[in-house]
């Protein structure tokens, strides 16, 4: 009787373990579509955040938003894609010679974009969503990603491709301090 219930546990830990292991997995995404429409997304939400920050109030620092997107989720039907993101967008300046950082935020969104060869990479977006602030957040995230994409929203993205970006824009060396405004 006992290896019987030894085996019936050993079975059930294997299926939570699997289990587990599938929820937790990454959504397929199309790399080909992704870096297509993904330039098309970060130019977009960088030009939203345009005169959102309290950087852009002070002339000297010359400051500006630099976003990247992480695809959480990506489809395409019809010439339309819808793509569910999480965002991380960055107000840098110059100072003295080193970088200041003056805001930051990241935050959900889902994209609809177009295919359009007038546009500049061949998309533009038609539509964009991200969610309220406070208690409507939890349930408009639930409403417009999957459980797999909910789970990474979490998860912090890292300033360092766009750190390296704004250096590179402000002709700062790699290796300029960072420092806050």
């Amino acid at each position: 009787m006992s290896f019987r219930r030894g085996a019936v546990g050993v079975g059930a830990a294997a299926v939570l373990a699997a289990t587990g292991t599938w929820v937790m997995w990454p959504a397929d995404i199309d790399g080909r579509l992704w870096s297509e429409v993904r330039p098309v997304i970060e130019a977009r939400i960088a030009a939203e955040s345009r005169g959102s920050g309290y950087g852009e109030t002070v002339p000297a620092l010359e400051a500006r938003w630099f976003c990247q997107a992480k695809a959480l989720e990506l489809e395409e039907h019809a010439g339309e894609v819808r793509a569910g993101v999480n965002t991380l967008c960055v107000e840098y300046g110059v100072q003295d010679n080193s970088l200041v950082e003056c805001g930051a935020g990241q935050y959900p969104q889902v994209v609809r974009l177009e295919r359009d060869d007038a546009a500049a990479g061949g998309y533009r977006v038609v539509a964009r969503e991200e969610p309220p602030d406070g208690d409507g957040y939890g349930r408009w995230t639930e409403s417009h990603f999957g459980v797999f994409a909910r789970s990474s929203l979490q998860d912090p993205m890292s300033t360092r491709a766009l750190e390296a970006t704004a250096r590179a824009h402000f002709g700062l060396p790699a290796d300029a301090s960072i420092g806050e405004c």
